[in-house]
Parts: structure tokens; C-alpha cells; sequence
């Protein structure tokens, strides 16, 4: 088995790029609105994404059979999936495309504590618990301190969005454990993230065409935004999230995460003018933090250590 190594300029580079695409998928969604329901949006997206993933596999020659017995838990990440993207495209209804890329990314504090429950080389230290304590903290500021008098105009629901933003990250937590948890942690990642496309795609419709979301307005901003989904998005910078993770260390990547919300606040504010109090500004702030601390605790644990025997080498 090929050793992963530490995060070099290249990883850095890479992950920077990435975290920049994954925040600006919100602000494309938020842009497209009028013309097609982001959950329209997301559904698409899935679809094209799953065909183009479908055609990897079949030139690389990767099989498709279920032979293996993934499809259980594939049905199951499918779900999860699916219900990540209803809960992402019904709250961009309601709150910004910035407050929604903070509560998304509350996805490591949800799949640590399940993977803390599940898997015994996944148990939390102290540290850890207490980033889950500071993200917390900060969703709750984000929450409880917003200023009213610089919200949107449906300032009512835009706590309903923030909330549905939460439920997106506990489901995206929960796909990660689901996939570190069964037999797809053994199968190749392009077919994970298949039977996620796939079931995002039956779900997604399914629930536009049940609300009533399917109108669709070919205007150069939807067709826009639906082809940096379904192509920048959900295929290339997944296939190249995948490819840096057969080649770096795991924790050593989780921990530029924190990156992702910090560009969705700026795209949001910058892109959309989306209203940015200080409230909610303290909160993320506070999340990135605990992020880190969850993710990153591996990595800083290995530096401290390191610094602590060159200290008592002097």
C-alpha cells in the first residue's frame, strides 16, 4: 500500500482551488434562483455528474457490477445524499448563500461524534470535544445575535434556511460515516460517489417535481450554473479531492476545510451583497476555529510534539 505523505505546495495549492470551488457552488445556486429552484438546480447537476462518472468507469474499465454487496450501503449514502441537497436548496430559499456555507460545513463536527461512537481508532480527545463545544458556541451567536435591521427581506425564514443549513452538514456527517462504517470504505471512490449522484438525482427530482419547483428558465446565468455544477463541482473537483487523498494524509487535508466557509462568506458579500452582521461573523469565525480543532487535532498534536523534542534537544 502506497504510504500518503504530509501536505506539500502542490496539496496546499490544490486545496486552496478546491475549497474556493466547493464555496462558490452556493453563490452559482443563490445566482440561478429565479430562473430554476435550486433543488431543480441540484437534481440536474446530480444527473450530469452521474453520467459523466458512469463514463469514467466504463473507460477506465471499472466495473459496475453489485456483486460486491455495496449497493445496501450505497442505497443508504444515495439517501443521505439526496436529503443533504433537499435541505441545501430549500434553505438557500430562505437565508444567504454565506450563512449557508458556514452551516454546511458543520459536517466534521457530526461525522466525528458518529465515527467517536462507531469506530475505536476514531475516538475523540479532549481537545476535539472542545472544538465541538466552540463550533456550537458559534452556530448558537449565529443564531441568537443576528441584527434585524440587516437581513434579507424574508428575514422571518431565514432562520428556517439557517436551520435547514445545519441539517444539510448532519447529513453529509452522516454519508461519511455510512462510508467509513461499511464495505464501501474497500470499494473504489468513483463508485461511492456514484451511488451518491444517482440517488441525489431520484431524490432531488422527486422533490421538485412534488413542490412544484420544476420551471425552468434557459437563461446563460441557469445553464451557467448548472454546468459549473455538474462538471467543476460534482465531477472534476470531486475526482480531484478523491486523487488527493490517495496521495496525502487524510487529516492533514480535513483541516483546510475551514477554508470553504470563509470563501463562501467572502463570494457572498462580495458577488451577491448578501448582508453580513457581526453576529453571525463572530459565529463563523468560532466554527472555522472548532473545525480545526476537530480536524486538524492529528496534525497540530505531530507539530507540538515535534516542537516540544527540538526544545529539549537545545
Amino acid at each position: 500500500m502506497q504510504d500518503r505523505k504530509g501536505i506539500d505546495s502542490r496539496a496546499f495549492g490544490v486545496m486552496v482551488l478546491l475549497c474556493m470551488i466547493w464555496a462558490f457552488q452556493q453563490i452559482a445556486i443563490k445566482a440561478a434562483a429565479g430562473d430554476v429552484a435550486p433543488i431543480l438546480q441540484i437534481a440536474i447537476r446530480s444527473g450530469v455528474a452521474a453520467v459523466l462518472v458512469a463514463l469514467l468507469m466504463a473507460w477506465r474499465g471499472e466495473p459496475l457490477n453489485l456483486a460486491d454487496g455495496t449497493w445496501k450501503p450505497g442505497l443508504v449514502v444515495g439517501a443521505l445524499f439526496g436529503f443533504e441537497f433537499v435541505f441545501l436548496g430549500e434553505g438557500l430559499r430562505y437565508t444567504t448563500a454565506s450563512h449557508m456555507a458556514v452551516f454546511l460545513y458543520t459536517a466534521p463536527f457530526f461525522a466525528a461524534i458518529g465515527l467517536h461512537w462507531r469506530l475505536p481508532e476514531e475516538k475523540l480527545a479532549f481537545a476535539q470535544w472542545m472544538g465541538i463545544l466552540m463550533a456550537f458556541i458559534g452556530i448558537v451567536v449565529a443564531f441568537a445575535g443576528r441584527d434585524s435591521s440587516n437581513v434579507l427581506p424574508n428575514a422571518s425564514n431565514m432562520l428556517l434556511g439557517d436551520f435547514l443549513g445545519v441539517l444539510a452538514g448532519a447529513a453529509w456527517g452522516a454519508t461519511t460515516v455510512i462510508v467509513r462504517c461499511t464495505g464501501l470504505s474497500h470499494t473504489s471512490a468513483s463508485k461511492t460517489l456514484l451511488y451518491q449522484l444517482i440517488g441525489g438525482f431520484l431524490i432531488l427530482f422527486s422533490a421538485a417535481l412534488i413542490s412544484g419547483q420544476m420551471s425552468f428558465r434557459p437563461t446563460a446565468l441557469a445553464i451557467s450554473s448548472i454546468a459549473y455544477q455538474s462538471i467543476i463541482v460534482a465531477f472534476i473537483s470531486f475526482l480531484a479531492w478523491f486523487w488527493l487523498l490517495t496521495k496525502y494524509l487524510a487529516s492533514r487535508l480535513g483541516v483546510f476545510s475551514f477554508m470553504t466557509p470563509l470563501f463562501g462568506i467572502f463570494f457572498g458579500v462580495w458577488l451577491l451583497d448578501e448582508p453580513l452582521d457581526t453576529s453571525f461573523l463572530i459565529g463563523a469565525i468560532l466554527v472555522a476555529i472548532g473545525i480545526v480543532m476537530v480536524s486538524g487535532y492529528t496534525w497540530m498534536k505531530q507539530l507540538v510534539g515535534r516542537h516540544t523534542q527540538r526544545s529539549a534537544r537545545r
